[in-house]
């Protein structure tokens, strides 16, 4: 479990980093910081979007879906505001930001993947005997 989640925190560290460098609307200022941005990016993620979406479910519904790269905006940003020396200029900075950081953790993953039991294909072979009962 504690490999998965060092795992998962590098991948939105890096993610983060390459964010920053692609656009200029978000700034890291030191590795502490970005360590420290990715983790409580992770817990923002965790914690509030849930309830932000839920919140905003309506609005979601309504616009088909499009309200929801406007809680991940809301929800990077949140994170800009509680990290210092990581910063967001513009909240559609924070909207871009969310989507880069999304998109590159996506690529990252596709990469490293970690092995759990979601990521395992399992086969059961199954005969039918000849009473009619289902045997393994």
């Amino acid at each position: 479990m504690s490999s998965h989640f060092f795992v998962h925190w590098l991948t939105t560290a890096g993610a983060l980093s390459v964010t920053a460098w692609m656009l200029a609307g978000v700034s890291v200022d030191s590795l502490f910081s970005l360590g420290l941005a990715a983790l409580v990016l992770g817990f923002v993620n965790a914690i509030i979007r849930p309830l932000l979406l839920l919140l905003t479910l309506p609005f979601t519904l309504l616009t088909l879906g499009l309200f929801y790269f406007i809680v991940n905006g809301v929800a990077f940003g949140l994170a800009a505001v509680l990290v210092p020396g990581f910063g967001v200029t513009s909240f559609f900075s924070a909207i871009l930001g969310a989507f880069t950081v999304g998109l590159v953790s996506w690529c990252i993953g596709i990469f490293v993947g970690t092995q759990n039991e979601t990521n395992r294909s399992v086969v059961v072979d199954v005969h039918r005997r000849q009473d009619g009962r289902w045997e393994l």
